[in-house]
């Protein structure tokens, strides 16, 4: 492992620090959708927005910033933001207990479990931003971008539906542009270095990593897939 990808594992080992009482404190927010709902909501999720608009999906939103920011400046769009760890979803969920987006609302869960949770072509868009390197190669199919998740977003996605993929880990990001020729995906930009490309800036929301780790002068790679 390179000292750069050390870095990144020890943010997020801080990032995970256990807050007490974080996990009651998510369930009793109308703003997440308790467990025992996720199934009977695959195929009805726009039900929840109360409207037809197209849903966008982060997974692994960790604080919320990047979904929270979306979600302001695109009200006419739905977005869900999943993330498995109570301690972190907890900081957007109080977020959005104070702000209240109509918008917006979350799902705690492990993304290996997604196809449980939404129907065949029922997501428009999914964001993959900053996710867990998981740099051991054994590991390598929990890796957000492996071949192994790619097979469950194509069941997610609509026929026209984008996966949209940023890091600042080369090596994650290396690995993650081989899976897709195995995997049937076509790209349809790349970039390895996002912040120095004005017409991909266009729009671009940070998040926490992205604004840590571009301050730094670190280099942000990004992809833009379909299927």
């Amino acid at each position: 492992m390179t000292e750069e990808s050390k870095t990144e594992v020890n943010f997020r080992k801080m990032r995970l620090k256990n807050v007490p009482g974080a996990r009651e404190e998510i369930i009793k927010s109308k703003y997440v959708i308790p467990e025992e709902e996720l199934s009977s909501r695959k195929g009805r999720w726009r039900e929840l927005f109360h409207n037809e608009n197209e849903l966008y999906i982060e997974i692994g939103m960790g604080k919320g910033r990047f979904i929270y920011e979306s979600a302001r400046l695109h009200p006419d769009i739905n977005y869900l933001g999943i993330e498995k760890y109570s301690s972190v979803l907890l900081r957007a969920v109080q977020k959005q207990e104070r702000e209240e987006l109509l918008n917006l609302f979350f799902i705690r869960m492990d993304a290996e479990y997604i196809c449980d949770v939404f129907a065949e072509g029922e997501v428009d868009r999914i964001y993959l931003n900053f996710s867990d390197p998981w740099p051991k190669d054994r590991h390598a199919k929990r890796r957000l971008p492996s071949r192994q998740f790619l097979a469950r977003y194509d069941k997610l996605l609509k026929k026209d539906g984008v996966l949209e993929f940023k890091t600042d880990n080369r090596e994650l990001f290396d690995f993650a542009v081989e899976e897709l020729s195995p995997a049937g995906w076509q790209v349809d930009v790349i970039s390895y270095d996002l912040h120095a490309d004005e017409g991909l800036m266009q729009g671009n929301v940070m998040t926490e990593y992205e604004e840590k780790f571009s301050s730094r002068g670190n280099p942000i790679y990004k992809y833009v897939i379909r299927r």
